[in-house]
């Protein structure tokens, strides 16, 4: 008889691998998605739709208490606890969820922005708010037991789902932004039940007595476990704001026609970043269990490094050049041709250098994750979010009240943002003496990506004097398929 089959454990190039791929696909048919809303909507009903759903997205994500994201963490030292761990969570945010659903209806947060859609599609918008928070815990921990693939498909089948149903209402010839809400609805709830199901099939019998201590001290009682998790709670109530907060100024400012077409800018923006949010997803739960080992803890530090230069040009020019190409085809008219202030694709290109930024950041700003003090990270994500207050105000507010200056100035501010974000990480991870081992590389992707941008914006050739950053991607394709011993 052989030896059984010894059990999956995380790895960050493998399951960055998983990551990664499920979620170009996914984005892929969320662009999709996007492109068949754009046409079957009024700008005004998909800027209602659009700015719903990050309403409420941003109101709910509390709810998570950071519970998921402590599990990642922890979860890979005691896997036959995952699945208790994940019933434990769901208790402990249904009972926090209550007055948060309260708030959203007595305080009507939707005038805030001055946002009236119908109450169809604010109900819709945020019981998808909440089935998307339901679905972190029971992700978080098929990442932990290995089953990366897992959580890939699930994420696979609920866009899947989604974009199906848009295609299916678009050829019956619906025109109902409450319906194609509710189709959204659908697909989130798909991917939630499917990767509950799959963590509870996948996770291994726990026949001893339950010792939480396995995972973490901290989850020995819920007010430790929700004290250790409080820093990624707060932080998770922030960042939606990091990435939204220059939409929501250009809706309150300049309605929700102009924030629309921002919105599209964003999209292929946005698309782009599940490279690094499935890279610090893979990242998680390795240095987690590694940051007692200094010497592993190093080897995945420069191999996530290797992996973000090698996957920078391919996302900047492959970006660069879908947007360029396949927006024309997609998208109406009036969100390209500066019907409401600036093309939607010139916007992209300024997008373009803060998603470079911010993908390079993310091997230091998942160590402040993973790290023994939580509140480090709660501190980082709260300084971005008042320096991207601070440059919405100054790029968009402070402008004279002109859609075209706003535009181009929330664009930059964006950018600035994710730049002052890849700074503040190295300081406050300790990351300079490896940044500075590598600063040839660094002072290379600067310059190149700063030509390759300018080239985008301008339109000229300057973008030819970005090629040279090729150079990284064997390197990065050679970590991707690494896995550790």
């Amino acid at each position: 008889m052989g030896a059984p089959t010894p059990p999956r454990r995380p790895s960050s190039g493998r399951d960055a691998g998983w990551l990664v791929g499920a979620d170009l696909v996914a984005v892929a048919l969320a662009f999709i998605g996007q492109i068949v809303l754009t046409h079957a909507l009024l700008a005004e009903h998909y800027g209602w739709m659009v700015l719903a759903i990050d309403l409420f997205a941003s109101l709910f994500l509390v709810i998570d208490l950071g519970l998921p994201t402590l599990l990642a963490r922890d979860g890979s030292r005691a896997p036959e606890l995952v699945s208790s761990a994940i019933w434990r969570i769901y208790r402990l945010q249904l009972f926090v969820s209550i007055p948060f659903v309260l708030v959203a209806l007595v305080l009507h947060p939707q005038d805030w922005i001055n946002l009236t859609p119908p109450s169809s599609v604010l109900i819709f918008a945020g019981l998808i708010a909440l089935a998307h928070v339901a679905s972190y815990a029971p992700r978080s921990g098929l990442r932990v037991l290995g089953e990366a693939r897992l959580e890939a498909a699930s994420k696979v089948a609920e866009r899947s789902v989604t974009t199906i149903g848009y295609l299916t209402l678009f050829y019956q010839g619906s025109t109902s932004v409450a319906a194609y809400t509710a189709v959204f609805l659908a697909g989130a709830v798909v991917g939630w039940l499917l990767a509950l199901v799959l963590v509870m099939l996948q996770s291994p019998s726990n026949s001893e007595s339950m010792d939480w201590s396995h995972l973490h001290p901290s989850w020995a009682s819920n007010k430790a476990l929700l004290y250790a998790a409080l820093p990624f709670a707060i932080t998770l109530g922030v960042l939606p704001y990091v990435v939204r907060i220059e939409k929501f100024m250009i809706a309150g400012s300049q309605g929700v026609e102009v924030a629309a077409v921002f919105h599209v800018a964003q999209l292929a923006w946005l698309a782009g970043l599940v490279v690094p949010a499935a890279m610090r997803a893979a990242l998680l739960p390795v240095l987690g269990a590694s940051r007692d080992d200094e010497l592993r803890y190093h080897r995945e530090m420069e191999k996530a490094a290797d992996m973000s230069f090698g996957l920078l040009p391919v996302g900047l020019f492959g970006g660069a050049f879908l947007v360029s190409t396949f927006a024309p085809i997609a998208f109406p008219p009036e969100y390209l041709d500066s019907t409401y202030g600036a093309s939607a694709i010139d916007l992209f290109y300024v997008l373009l250098f803060g998603w470079v930024m911010t993908l390079m950041a993310t091997p230091t700003y998942t160590a402040l994750m993973a790290g023994a003090n939580s509140w480090r990270f709660t501190q980082f994500i709260a300084i971005v979010l008042v320096v991207a207050v601070l440059l919405g105000a100054l790029f968009i507010l402070a402008l004279p009240s002109n859609s075209t200056q706003r535009l181009y100035g929330a664009a930059i501010a964006s950018s600035m943002t994710a730049a002052f974000l890849l700074l503040l990480s190295w300081v406050m991870s300790g990351s300079f003496k490896k940044v500075n081992q590598r600063r040839d590389d660094w002072l290379m992707m600067l310059l190149c990506t700063t030509f390759a941008v300018v080239g985008f914006v301008t339109h000229t050739l300057w973008w030819v004097f970005g090629l040279p950053l090729f150079m990284f991607v064997p390197r990065g394709l050679k970590a991707i398929r690494s896995t550790p011993s």
